[in-house]
């Protein structure tokens, strides 16, 4: 929201945004207090609230998107939520361009994950439970987009996170998964702990936590306070975006359903941190600094994810670090600032539609090949596959950035925008993005080959249960969903960018665009950037699709295929600087306390009662002891006065 905005009392349709969260809510709760009785219709039960919701969003849009610039912002109040001391919370809803944006990517794209689930979960005995599980997380997901403060955002926040939880952890009865959630959770918690101290400060500094109030108010505050909050907002988003260096959780969360890695990684949970951060506009407007650790976390973290990625065999985990490198381009390209915030928001929908399509064709894959997620056990699948195939080539296609589909329009003006930062800076910034584009090229063309050409190398194998392969197509109840998002992948990106149809939606919220002016002309770094492109798609093809795929992976690899085979370092990384320090730390605490506190206290009982034994032997009940007592101390009163006396 930039500061001449005018916000609206919601009327007519808008004023029933509230059921947005109300209908995934409540099919949240239909089907886990139904029970068993519901197992029947239960997914649909779940799919109907969140097409509703969707329904009722496209309403809300179209009623909001011919309004004038200064009249796309509603606020819809709800009721008083809390009062603590000064503090007054109110639970209202900010429908403005960016929120219904997100609202339509969540209930959109969360309808056809919906939808695709329930031909993937068709076998799995606590179905029912599973669709409730995704209601719960969808309307935690919109509170946090359309909650008209940061109270009520960190409250959807944590419902989300607690929800992933859930998703992530599912299938409970497999060991990675249940770590892989508990470690989603607590490394979320990490980064939810800056968010919380954000806030706190922002009460500090401004007594107010609503977005009207802190970003009328943020001007006046010292320069040293908002970059603190800036930075302290960051941390809450690494942590829920799976930046660095909070990123080794995401890869893990694989383990979760297929339909929950889609969820997560493409529409939702992970775009958290992207919204928060352009939510937050008119604080980092005001800090350079804040904008420039931004940039450098987002430049970072797209080049760690593009390494993993290009040694990973597990097809999911591939597509896991692609999403934690395409994140980074979004931080990039919100952290450079004023002006180029859209475009951040223009690659996170493009993203929605290509990733939640590769996601989606990959659990297609595994639905084919007995759960297979090993891309050396596959080969060979195009023909047997063919709508997954074509639908996997128009996500591969557009996440590249293949001339005129989604990613070309997201991802290369992301491109620019990092050169125009200017100076060394530019220079760094543009080039590393310009290198995390070819190594995009190469790890993906490395998992088509693999997947999808060359020999097929599953007729040989069996599959982890000693089943043998018979890889099909999947049903249309699977396969309409991923339909749906290929041509998003195709179209998404010239139907919002072309005229600047989103930046400008957009302006009321984040800002007018600036275009972006780089210090070359740009169809200079257009031809660079599809050069690099083809280069990394040559690079593949030379190594893996004119080499035999070997069925086990080599382990007489270079060094720095090794570091990638170790997530570029990101687990390293965390066991050195939080986990062992940790423990270490933990170790110290308790011996200090055992030997410390516990020691100080047990030994001075050890000596009270060693003191007290001892005197307890003068009580022995015989009167010829007490006589002695008496006398000894009397003796020595005596020799007491005589030596004050004649001192």
């Amino acid at each position: 929201m930039t500061p001449e905005t005018v916000i609206t009392p919601a009327s007519g349709i808008t004023s029933a945004a509230w059921l947005l969260l109300l209908l995934p809510v409540a099919g949240a709760v239909v089907l886990l207090v139904g029970g068993r009785r519901l197992d029947r219709i239960g997914h649909w039960i779940g799919c109907a609230t969140v097409v509703a919701a969707f329904v009722l969003g496209l309403a809300i849009f179209f009623s909001t998107v011919g309004s004038g610039s200064t009249d796309r912002v509603h606020s819809l109040q709800l009721f008083s939520w809390f009062t603590s001391g000064s503090l007054n919370v109110d639970l209202d809803l900010r429908l403005d361009p960016l929120s219904l944006t997100f609202v339509l990517l969540i209930t959109g794209v969360g309808s056809l994950i919906h939808i695709y689930s329930v031909g993937y979960m068709s076998h799995d005995l606590e179905r029912r439970k599973f669709f409730a599980y995704l209601n719960l997380f969808v309307a935690a997901m919109l509170l946090l987009v359309l909650g008209g403060g940061f109270i009520s955002l960190y409250f959807g926040w944590e419902g989300v996170g607690l929800a992933s939880y859930l998703l992530i952890g599912f299938w409970s009865d497999r060991p990675a998964a249940a770590t892989a959630a508990k470690k989603a959770f607590i490394m979320n918690r990490v980064g939810d702990v800056g968010l919380a101290l954000a806030i706190f400060l922002m009460y500090k500094e401004m007594g107010t936590t609503s977005y009207s109030g802190v970003f009328t108010a943020i001007p006046n505050v010292s320069p040293a306070a908002v970059t603190t909050i800036a930075l302290l907002l960051l941390l809450g988003a690494c942590g829920k975006s799976g930046q660095v260096p909070l990123q080794a959780w995401l890869p893990d969360a694989m383990e979760g359903p297929t339909p929950v890695s889609a969820l997560i990684h493409a529409a939702t949970m992970v775009t958290a941190g992207v919204y928060l951060i352009a939510r937050s506009a008119p604080i980092y407007n005001l800090t350079s600094d804040g904008r420039l650790v931004v940039s450098i976390i987002g430049t970072v973290t797209l080049l760690v994810g593009c390494i993993a990625g290009c040694a990973k065999d597990d097809i999911k985990k591939v597509l896991a670090y692609s999403t934690v490198s395409q994140i980074g381009y979004m931080f990039l390209a919100v952290g450079l600032g004023s002006g180029v915030y859209a475009l951040g928001i223009l690659h996170l929908l493009t993203h929605g539609f290509f990733k939640a399509g590769l996601f989606l064709g990959a659990g297609s894959v595994m639905h084919g090949m007995n759960d297979d997620v090993d891309m050396r056990h596959y080969g060979g699948l195009a023909r047997k596959m063919p709508i997954t195939f074509w639908t996997i080539m128009a996500g591969y296609l557009a996440l590249i950035g293949f001339p005129f589909l989604s990613g070309y329009f997201s991802k290369d003006p992301i491109i620019e925008a990092a050169f125009s930062a200017g100076g060394a800076k530019g220079a760094l910034l543009g080039g590393a993005a310009l290198l995390g584009a070819g190594l995009t090229a190469f790890y993906m063309t490395r998992l088509m080959i693999m997947t999808f050409f060359g020999e097929a190398r599953w007729k040989h194998l069996r599959s982890a249960d000693g089943r043998e392969y018979h890889p099909h197509e999947s049903p249309l109840v699977m396969t309409v969903p991923m339909i749906i998002l290929a041509v998003g992948s195709v179209g998404a990106g010239a139907f919002l960018a072309v005229g600047n149809r989103l930046v400008e939606w957009l302006a009321p919220s984040v800002g007018e665009f600036h275009e972006p002016h780089p210090p070359v002309a740009k169809i200079v770094i257009t031809v660079g950037t599809l050069v690099v492109v083809a280069a990394g798609v040559g690079v593949a093809y030379l190594l893996v699709g004119r080499q035999p795929v070997p069925v086990t992976r080599p382990e007489k690899v270079s060094a720095l295929v090794r570091f990638a085979r170790a997530d570029a370092g990101g687990n390293a990384v965390n066991e050195a600087l939080v986990a062992r320090p940790g423990q270490w730390l933990g170790g110290a605490l308790i011996y200090a306390d055992n030997r410390g506190v516990d020691g100080a206290v047990n030994g001075l009982a050890a000596a009270l009662g060693g003191l007290s034994g001892r005197w307890r032997r003068w009580q022995n009940g015989f009167v010829r002891s007490y006589a002695l007592s008496m006398l000894s101390g009397t003796f020595l009163v005596v020799a007491a006065l005589i030596v004050v006396r004649f001192a």
